[in-house]
C-alpha cells in the first residue's frame, strides 16, 4: 500500500491519469492523500519512446531494496539503471491530478513540513508554492525552488474538499505490476518487428513525466 505524508523517507490496466504539468515561474498546488515511493528503469520501446517500468526490487512500503520479487528488468538490460520516481495527487486549478515529484523539490517540502505541518491535512495543511526556473538550453536544466513564505496553512476550500470524498490510494491509481506482466510486456518489446504498435498498458499506468 501507499505511505501517509509523514511515513515518507524521502527516498495493467488503462487508467485517465491527468498529470499535473510543471509551469515555468510559479507553480502552486495542494497536495493530498497518500505518497507512491517507488524507483523506475526507462525501457525504450517504439519509435525510441521510453517506457517506465516500475524496479520491483524496490519495497513501495519500507522505502528499501528488498529483492523480494523477481525484477525481469535486471535480466533483460543488466546495465539499466532504476531512478527515484515518488507521485502523489494534488488539487490544481479545482481538479485532482496526479504530480511526479521532483527528487529535490520534495526534499525541500518535507523539510518544510518539518515547521508547518503535514500539507496534505485538508484542514491545517498548506499550499506548496514553488518556481520553477531553468538554468540553462537543455530541457533538464532546471531548478526547483520552494517558496517557504507562501507555504501558508489553510483550509481546502469546500469545493475542493468534494474533491477528495472519491479520492484513490496512489496504490489504486498506478497498481504495481507483477512479475508475470513484466517479464510479458519485456517480451513483447523484444519480439515485436520493426514498425508493430506496442500495447504500451504499464506507460499509462505509470504514466511519469
Amino acid at each position: 500500500m501507499a505511505l501517509a505524508f509523514n511515513q515518507t523517507k524521502g527516498e495493467a490496466q488503462k487508467s485517465s491519469i491527468v498529470t499535473y504539468q510543471y509551469r515555468d515561474g510559479d507553480n502552486r498546488v495542494r497536495l493530498v492523500g497518500d505518497v507512491l515511493a517507488r524507483y523506475v528503469y526507462w525501457v525504450t520501446g517504439e519509435n525510441n519512446k521510453n517506457i517506465p517500468l516500475e524496479c520491483l526490487s524496490f519495497d513501495r512500503n519500507e522505502e528499501r531494496f528488498n529483492n523480494k520479487e523477481k525484477d525481469w528488468v535486471r535480466e533483460f538490460y543488466p546495465d539499466l539503471k532504476c531512478g527515484w520516481s515518488y507521485a502523489m495527487q494534488c488539487i490544481d486549478n479545482g481538479e485532482v491530478k496526479v504530480i511526479n515529484l521532483k527528487k529535490k523539490l520534495w526534499e525541500q517540502i518535507l523539510t518544510a513540513a518539518e515547521d508547518l505541518g503535514d500539507p496534505t491535512d485538508p484542514d491545517t495543511g498548506w499550499d506548496v508554492c514553488f518556481k520553477r526556473v531553468k538554468t540553462g538550453p537543455l530541457p533538464y536544466n532546471v531548478e526547483y525552488q520552494l517558496q517557504a513564505l507562501k507555504c501558508k496553512a489553510a483550509p481546502i476550500s469546500d469545493d475542493d474538499k468534494g474533491l477528495l470524498v472519491n479520492l484513490k490510494s496512489m496504490d489504486d491509481v498506478m497498481p504495481r505490476p507483477t512479475p508475470d506482466a513484466q517479464k510479458e510486456l519485456l517480451d513483447r518489446l523484444r519480439s515485436a518487428p520493426s514498425g508493430d504498435e506496442i500495447d504500451e498498458t504499464l506507460e499509462d499506468e505509470f504514466n511519469v513525466a
